[in-house]
């Protein structure tokens, strides 16, 4: 079966922004039919954070085989989708340029559009794609994007329309995350292994909690960072006792969770007919911030919405899903589309 002009057939995503090498299919109506994740965690762990060269390395060395799998799995050849989208940014240089290329030269040998993708788009959209929710949200819609690169509050107001209502004034939250469980000799991701350190622990100790009632809804996880460090400082020589590890795990994680869920609480203010709250990106997927961030939706009155784990980190089924409404509303893009590893949400209007 040939391809026909238009959406109704599969549309190909592909990421590879950072450390995850990812290819999905999705079919017109947002079904899965195919999903492909390699992590490169083995790769950078020994570095205890991404080098940029592995990286792109990793991807050049794995893509070609994930998507043909993909296709495999399918059913299909690149001649039966409807358009391959990519991750064009925000990300690492080298691993944004070999997904683009791959995605740029399969798109010209098929005779297929080409759609580059905003990779904080995809994770505004992610809450659109079909079965996550009990129904697709309505725009607009506040996004809670919490991830190793980014901290904001957006209100989604529709495809390409996004008003950035508070971001990050120096660290992320998830770089939050990975520097302190780093300072408490945890291993690389930090952020999944201070969550279950915290488990163990209590939240007993005294931490600030920066810009916590502050008007807007920027966010500042620099001087909570730096509060860690000075603790482990004041420890003896040699590693941490588990037992002062885990106390200093759950207070982080407390004063982050009161920080986020206070940062919401004055995003809703500003964003009143917001008819959602959506929370994506890797951080999105700690239990206790989850469980906080749903009670202040509960309290608004208005639903939560949280993809499932998987979708949390970086991967295609998002990439593939922003391809698809994009491609519904005309929006592909040229073959010079740049890579731009910096490439604000608020930009694309």
């Amino acid at each position: 079966m040939e391809r026909k002009d238009g959406v109704g057939h599969p549309i190909l995503g592909i990421e590879s922004s950072c450390d995850e090498t990812a290819a999905a299919i999705l079919a017109p109506d947002g079904t899965i039919l195919a999903e492909r994740v390699l992590s490169q965690i083995a790769d950078h762990a020994a570095f205890g954070g991404v080098v940029p060269e592995i990286a792109a390395r990793a991807h050049l060395a794995a893509l070609d085989a994930m998507v043909k799998d993909a296709l495999r799995e399918a059913g299909l050849g690149f001649t039966q989708l409807a358009a391959i989208a990519a991750t064009a940014g925000p990300g690492l240089i080298g691993g944004l340029l070999v997904g683009t290329a791959y995605a740029k030269g399969a798109a010209i040998a098929a005779g297929l559009p080409y759609i580059a993708i905003n990779h904080l788009e995809a994770h505004a959209l992610t809450a659109r794609l079909p079965g996550l929710a009990a129904a697709q949200p309505a725009f607009p819609y506040l996004l809670l994007l919490l991830s190793g690169g980014h901290s904001q509050c957006v209100a989604v107001e529709g495809l390409g329309r996004y008003r950035l209502l508070g971001t990050t004034l120096d660290d992320a939250v998830g770089e939050a995350f990975d520097k302190s469980a780093k300072l408490l000799g945890l291993p690389y991701p930090g952020g999944p292994a201070l969550e279950a350190m915290a488990l163990e622990g209590a939240p007993s100790i005294a931490l600030p909690r920066p810009l916590r009632g502050r008007e807007g809804c920027d966010f500042s996880f620099s001087g909570l960072k730096t509060a860690i460090a000075q603790l482990v400082a004041e420890e003896p020589p040699g590693p941490i006792a588990r037992a002062r590890a885990a106390n200093i795990a759950a207070s982080f994680q407390a004063a982050v969770t009161d920080i986020l869920g206070d940062r919401l609480s004055h995003a809703l203010a500003m964003c009143p007919s917001a008819t959602a709250i959506v929370v994506a990106g890797g951080v999105a997927a700690n239990k206790a911030i989850r469980a906080r961030l749903a009670e202040i939706a509960a309290q608004a009155g208005k639903p939560l919405i949280a993809p499932p784990l998987r979708l949390c980190t970086d991967n295609a089924v998002m990439v593939a899903w922003a391809g698809l409404e994009r491609l519904r509303a005309g929006a592909t893009s040229k073959l010079a589309a740049p890579c731009k590893p910096r490439w604000p949400l608020d930009s694309l209007a």
